[in-house]
C-alpha cells in the first residue's frame, strides 16, 4: 500500500473566495502489479535492450513464438507475480516455472503443463496461483552481472542512479557487507544525466572499451524512461553484459508515482490483480485498505498503528482476529457501510470490533454509517463499538437512539474483552 496526498479547496463560512481553507485528505492506494512481461515491453518500447520475447496464453501459440525467436536456447518462464518461480512446482506435476531449452517443440510441451495450473512457490499460498500466460524468451549468456537502479532519494530531493559491479544477489547484502561497492551519481532534475555521470557510473560498475559508452547509453535510456512514465524506482538487477558484446537489461522491477495514475492511464490498466485477494481488491475501490487474517473477530478501525494495537489486544485477550480494515481520516458514511459489506462477506466473521478514534474523522459519520449498515445488512454477528474524539457525544446519541442490539465499550481493553465474550455460547 501506498498513501497518496489529495489536496481539495473548501470555502469556510466567512471566507472570501480568495482565500481557500486547505484540507489534505490521505487515501489508500494499492501498489500497482505488473508481471514481468509488462515490465519488459514497456522498456522495450522506450528503446532499452532487452531479451527478444513473445508472451502466449496457449501451448499452440507458445510453440510458434519460440519458432520465431530463431534463437539458439529459449528460456520459457511462467507469469505469476510471486518470486521462487524457478523452484516451483505446478499442480499438473511439472517442476519449476523456469525451464530453458534448445528446443521449440520441447516449448510447446512445457507449456502445455504450466498453463491452466496452479504454479506454487515459497511466496505463493498453499494452493499456488493459476498461470494464464508464459513468457517465451531469447535465452542470452551473461559473462558479468551488474546492478542499477535509479529511484528518487529524499536524501538528494531527487533521483539518484545507485550502481554496483556486483549485481544478480540481494544488493541489500552487498551494501551491508561491501559498501564501497556502492556508487551514486546524483542527478540534477532540470538538466538529467549528463555525458560524464553516465560515463562514471559505466566505469565504476566495471565496463570497459566500447562496452563502456554502451552501458552509458542504457543509463541515459533508463532514465528517460524514468521520467516518461513517471516512475519512483526503475531497478535493473542484473544489468549483464554478454560474450558477443551486449549489454542488456535482463530483469527489472519498476515502481509508478500513484499520483500520476491520470496520465499514465495505459500503464495503470495493466495492473493485475489475479493474484490478490478478492476482498483487498473490493476494499480499495472505495479507499479502504483490508488485510485479511485467520480469526473470526473483525477489525474495522481508522489508521494502520491502531489497527495493529487493536489486533494486539484482541490476541491478549484470548481472541484471533480476522482482519483488519482501515478507514484512514477523510472517511464518508457510504464507506463505512462498504466496509460493513466486506466484513459480514467474509464467513469466518463471528463478530465485529469497531475501534475509531477520531482526529480527522467524524465519529457522528462513522456512528450514522454503522446505523445504515446494521439496519440495511441485516446485521447477524455481535457488534461492539468504541468511539473516541471528534463529535464523539453526538455519536453517542445517534447509537442509543438507534435501538440497534449494539454494545458500547468505554476504551479499547473493554472492547477487546467485550468483543472476544460476544462470542462465548451464552
Amino acid at each position: 500500500m501506498s498513501l497518496r496526498a489529495v489536496r481539495s479547496l473548501r470555502i469556510g463560512p466567512g471566507l472570501p473566495a480568495s482565500s481557500p481553507r486547505q484540507m489534505v485528505q490521505i487515501i489508500p492506494v494499492r501498489w500497482l502489479n505488473l508481471q514481468e512481461y509488462q515490465s519488459k515491453k514497456i522498456m522495450a518500447d522506450h528503446g532499452v535492450t532487452v531479451q527478444r520475447f513473445f508472451v502466449a496464453d496457449n501451448s499452440q501459440d507458445a510453440l510458434e513464438a519460440a519458432k520465431r525467436l530463431k534463437a539458439k536456447e529459449i528460456v520459457l518462464k511462467a507469469q505469476i507475480l510471486a518470486g521462487g518461480r524457478g523452484k516451483g512446482s505446478f499442480t499438473s506435476g511439472l517442476k519449476g516455472g523456469v525451464h530453458l531449452t534448445k528446443s521449440p517443440d520441447e516449448v510447446g510441451k512445457l507449456a502445455k503443463q504450466m498453463l491452466g495450473y496452479n504454479l506454487i512457490t515459497k511466496q505463493t499460498t498453499k494452493d499456488g496461483v493459476k498461470v494464464n500466460k508464459v513468457m517465451v524468451a531469447e535465452a542470452l549468456d551473461i559473462c558479468r552481472e551488474t546492478y542499477l537502479a535509479i529511484l528518487m532519494d529524499r536524501a538528494f530531493n531527487g533521483p539518484v542512479i545507485v550502481g554496483s559491479p556486483q549485481g544478480g544477489m540481494d544488493i541489500e547484502e552487498v551494501a551491508a557487507t561491501k559498501p564501497e561497492l556502492i556508487f551514486k551519481e546524483i542527478i540534477d532534475i532540470f538538466e538529467g544525466v549528463k555525458e560524464d555521470q553516465a560515463l562514471r557510473m559505466a566505469t565504476n560498475i566495471g565496463f570497459k572499451g566500447p562496452l563502456q559508452q554502451q552501458a552509458a547509453e542504457e543509463i541515459k535510456k533508463l532514465y528517460r524512461l524514468f521520467l516518461k512514465v513517471d516512475a519512483t524506482q526503475v531497478e535493473v538487477n542484473p544489468f549483464g553484459e554478454t560474450p558477443d558484446g551486449q549489454v542488456v537489461c535482463f530483469d527489472a522491477k519498476i515502481n509508478f508515482d500513484d499520483n500520476a495514475e491520470f496520465r499514465q492511464k495505459e500503464i495503470f490498466s495493466q495492473n493485475d490483480e489475479s493474484e490478490s485477494d478478492p476482498l483487498e481488491c473490493e476494499a480499495a475501490k472505495y479507499d479502504l485498505k483490508y488485510v485479511g487474517m485467520d480469526g473470526n473477530i473483525a477489525c474495522f478501525v481508522n489508521g494502520a498503528g491502531l489497527a495493529m494495537a487493536t489486533c494486539d489486544i484482541i490476541e491478549l485477550h484470548g481472541g484471533k482476529p480476522a482482519n483488519f480494515l482501515d478507514l484512514g481520516g477523510g472517511v464518508q458514511e457510504n464507506q463505512v457501510y462498504q466496509a460493513f459489506k466486506l466484513l459480514t462477506a467474509d464467513p469466518k466473521v463471528k463478530a465485529i470490533l469497531v475501534n475509531i478514534f477520531g482526529g480527522i474523522v467524524n465519529c457522528a459519520i462513522i456512528a450514522q454509517g454503522i446505523t445504515k449498515a446494521c439496519r440495511e445488512l441485516k446485521l447477524k454477528v455481535p457488534l461492539v463499538v468504541r468511539l473516541e474524539g471528534t463529535n464523539v457525544n453526538e455519536a453517542k446519541r445517534i447509537l442509543v437512539e438507534s435501538g440497534l442490539p449494539i454494545t458500547s465499550a468505554s476504551n479499547l481493553e473493554d472492547a477487546a474483552q467485550k468483543a472476544v465474550a460476544s462470542m462465548v455460547p451464552k
